[in-house]
């Protein structure tokens, strides 16, 4: 059973940054895609980026293209998302997710992180 803590999330001024950090444990996850999913208040939860562990393609939606940047650190077992130029459309609670590569959806869920952008 793969699970997955996710943290750094915070209060931060636009413009400013944060690095989310998703620590994964409980499996052979090493096969797996890791996203990063957000749901603001009253919106649906929505796609941000995501990264297969083995490497290879990362994809981003396009409101986040180009300020965040999904990442993994093998040996510490744990995906980052890097948040940068944040925008106060950008408060959400953040998760993390996984799925096996064949599946459709993300089965294995975080229990979120809090971001709030003050503008």
């Amino acid at each position: 059973q793969v699970q997955l803590v996710e943290s750094g999330g915070g209060l931060v001024q636009a413009g400013g940054s944060l690095r989310l950090s998703c620590a994964a444990s409980g499996g052979t996850f090493t096969t797996y895609r890791i996203g990063w999913f957000r749901q603001a208040p009253g919106k649906e939860r929505e796609f941000v980026a995501s990264l297969a562990w083995s490497g290879g393609v990362s994809y981003y939606a396009d409101s986040v293209k180009g300020r965040f940047i999904i990442s993994r650190d093998n040996a510490k077992n744990t995906i980052y998302l890097q948040m940068n130029s944040l925008k106060p459309e950008d408060t959400a609670v953040y998760y993390c997710a996984a799925r096996t590569p064949q599946a459709n959806e993300y089965k294995y869920w975080g229990q979120g992180t809090q971001v709030t952008v003050s503008s």
